[in-house]
C-alpha cells in the first residue's frame, strides 16, 4: 500500500512539474477588433453608406414631425374654438385621419430603424465571419492554441497581437460587404434574441 500511495504521490508530483511546461507552449494571438472595425476597407465603406441611411432616416422623421406638428396645431385650435363641446362629424373625420397619419409615421419610422438594424447586423456577420476564419488562419500558420478578442483581456504582450496580420488578410479577402439588410431567414431569428 504505501509503495501505490508513494507511487502516486511521485506519479502526481509528475503531472504537476510538467503543467507549467504544457502551459508555456500554449500560445495565445490577439486581434484588437475595435482596431478591425475602424479600419478595415470593408467597415469603412460600410458605415459610410449605413451613416447616410441613419442620416436619410432622420431627415424623414423630422419632415414627418413638422408637418404632423403643424396638423396637430390646427386641429387643436379647432378644437379648443368649440370650447368644450363635442366636434361635428367633419372635425371628428379630419382628428381620426390625423391619428392615422400619425400610425402610417410611426409605422414607417419603425420599418426604417428595424432595416437599418438589419443592414448593421448583416454587415457585421459578414465582417465577422471572415474575421474569424482569417484569425483561424493565423493561428494555425503561427501555431498557436487560441486567437482571443485583446478587449477582453487585461494585460497583453504586443508581440501576441496579430491584428495588422488580421487586418490585411481581411481588406485582400473582404474588400466590400453587401449593405443590405439580413436575409429573411437569419433576419427572423435573430430578431428572437
Amino acid at each position: 500500500m504505501r509503495k501505490l500511495i508513494t507511487t502516486l504521490t511521485l506519479a502526481g508530483a509528475a503531472i504537476i512539474a510538467s503543467a507549467p511546461l504544457q502551459a508555456q507552449s500554449a500560445t495565445v494571438l490577439t486581434v484588437d477588433t475595435d482596431r478591425i472595425l475602424a479600419e478595415c476597407t470593408a467597415c469603412k465603406s460600410a458605415s459610410s453608406q449605413i451613416q447616410s441611411q441613419i442620416t436619410s432616416a432622420r431627415q424623414r422623421a423630422q419632415a414627418l414631425e413638422g408637418q404632423l406638428r403643424t396638423e396637430a396645431q390646427g386641429l387643436e385650435a379647432q378644437v379648443k374654438a368649440l370650447n368644450g363641446r363635442q366636434p361635428d362629424a367633419a372635425l371628428q373625420q379630419k382628428i381620426t385621419a390625423f391619428q392615422t397619419k400619425q400610425n402610417q409615421a410611426r409605422t414607417e419610422l419603425g420599418n426604417r430603424e428595424r432595416q437599418i438594424e438589419s443592414i448593421q447586423a448583416h454587415v457585421q456577420q459578414q465582417i465577422g465571419t471572415r474575421v474569424v476564419q482569417i484569425a483561424e488562419q493565423v493561428r494555425a500558420r503561427r501555431q498557436a492554441s487560441v486567437v482571443m478578442a485583446k478587449g477582453s483581456l487585461m494585460a497583453v504582450d504586443p508581440r501576441a497581437d496579430v491584428t495588422g496580420d488580421v487586418l490585411a488578410a481581411l481588406n485582400q479577402q473582404l474588400p466590400s460587404v453587401s449593405v443590405t439588410p439580413l436575409p429573411q431567414q437569419q433576419q427572423s431569428s435573430t430578431s428572437g434574441r
